[in-house]
């Protein structure tokens, strides 16, 4: 299940006709990194800066944001990390350049990106929450999974025996309809493993030395 991903550039959002982000974020992301996430209010679309896994509002310390960044969508309803959240419809989107995934050659896990071959960014499913901890306000969200055994591409990942999942890939022309849903059970309608055609996968080693600097914007200006 994906726990590395680089969020969406601002290129990016340019190109898909999105509101400019305000704040910036980390070039990859890990759980417990903050990351831009999409919804709709009543003003339109919003952006908002997550923690990349759920902190549900009954948890004492963010620390749980390291082991709820995925969610099984055939269990959200059940589980109290997440069951909440999904009831009230706290659905958004996590746009994403690519995700990375691990592929066992030889026994041997290598680090595989999963993108979009026309290089558009594209939308991550995600249940989010927004709560108060110590008068601070916290907001997080995870990831959407799915049941991926006989998807062509995200059957190949994860290590051999293990169940195979992979994350929720919302269409771009669904989007609207995904932001306004009001059934918590029609979300059943976007649990689709994604069209392999429009994607690609490849191998990209993690570098030796990484280096993670903030995506830029016009409000670092002022």
């Amino acid at each position: 299940m994906c726990a590395n991903f680089k969020p969406i550039t601002l290129e990016q959002v340019k190109q898909l006709e999105l509101p400019l982000v305000s704040f910036a974020y980390e070039e990859e992301v890990y759980p417990s990194y903050k990351t831009p996430l999409l919804f709709k209010s009543e003003q339109g679309l919003v952006w908002r800066e997550v923690l990349f896994g759920l902190v549900p509002k009954w948890a004492e310390d963010i620390n749980i944001s390291k082991h709820t960044y995925n969610a099984r969508h055939e269990t959200i309803f059940q589980k109290p990390s997440f069951q909440e959240s999904a009831y009230k419809c706290k659905f958004g989107v996590i746009p994403v350049t690519e995700f990375y995934e691990s592929k066992y050659i030889d026994n041997k896990p290598q680090r595989w990106a999963v993108k979009r071959k026309d290089g558009r960014a594209f939308y991550i499913a995600a249940l989010y929450e927004i709560r108060k901890l110590n008068d601070k306000i916290i907001r997080s969200a995870a990831m959407l999974t799915m049941d991926a055994i006989d998807h062509p591409m995200m059957k190949d990942f994860h290590e051999p025996g293990d169940v195979k999942r992979s994350v929720v890939i919302i269409p771009h022309e669904q989007l609207e309809e995904w932001l306004t849903l009001k059934q918590p059970y029609q979300l059943i309608n976007f649990m689709n493993g994604f069209p392999v055609d429009e994607f690609e996968c490849l191998h990209v080693p993690k570098p030796k030395i990484e280096k993670i600097t903030p995506q830029l914007n016009m409000f670092d200006l002022f």
